[in-house]
């Protein structure tokens, strides 16, 4: 079902994101409570499944209402209302096709066990070897800068190489892929339990300001308000 709308909800609507966090190498699971956003669009693939009625999201400036709703990789969209439960699933482009994502959702339903197995199994995108290289590289990223440099060496590439085979192939910038293992690599040490600014200088951002700045942009929501209800779990 779709509606029209022009904006997010107000900022004093907003409800925070509870749960558990199931985090996976390339893809993340959010079971509990979906927290409501302001507009922002982000590199994965999300996928919102309602354990009880509906969710419902404005992506692109449509009010969309149902109990399994897909927003793309790069679509704007801010989570409207989520009062029923639901499981939240964060999926990389690089490794998974939008299609194949819908497929395992439907099959695993809102049972999260199910879903996890699946994405487990699900085939990953076949890369590129020096892409591979490259986003094995950036996975591992750690305290290190990881300068584009770096990231071109380990590909055996040249920098200018390097940034338009991402571009080329994958319609990413290479900074926006490391942002998004250095967000996934700063949520898990908060969530294992480091304080925010610790746990963004060993992302690698300057201090907590701007790892809050790089969420709110990514995510709509705040880091200090968000991970401090989550749980973290591992998933190999």
């Amino acid at each position: 079902m779709n509606h029209d709308a022009n904006e997010a909800p107000p900022s004093n609507a907003h409800t925070q994101w509870q749960g558990d966090l199931w985090l996976g190498p390339d893809y993340c699971l959010i079971a509990g409570t979906a927290g409501t956003t302001h507009t922002h669009a982000h590199y994965a693939h999300q996928v919102l499944i309602a354990l009880e009625g509906d969710v419902q999201a404005l992506i692109d400036g449509q009010l969309h209402c149902g109990q399994v709703l897909v927003i793309e990789s790069g679509q704007e969209h801010a989570i409207a209302n989520v009062k029923p439960s639901a499981i939240t699933l964060f999926a990389e482009p690089l490794a998974f096709d939008l299609q194949a994502l819908r497929d395992c959702c439907a099959s695993a339903g809102a049972d999260l066990n199910r879903l996890a197995e699946g994405m487990q199994n699900l085939p990953r995108r076949a890369l590129d070897p020096r892409l591979a290289k490259a986003l094995e590289r950036i996975r591992a990223v750690g305290d290190d800068a990881l300068p584009a440099e770096r990231l071109a060496y380990a590909a055996s590439l040249s920098v200018s190489q390097l940034e338009r085979l991402f571009t080329g192939t994958l319609g990413i910038s290479v900074r926006r892929l490391v942002l998004w293992q250095r967000l996934r690599q700063a949520t898990k040490l908060a969530l294992l339990g480091s304080n925010l600014t610790a746990a963004a200088m060993a992302a690698g951002f300057a201090d907590s300001a701007h790892l809050s700045r790089s969420m709110r942009r990514q995510f709509g929501v705040r880091a200090d308000q968000t991970l401090r209800h989550l749980r973290l779990r591992v998933l190999d």
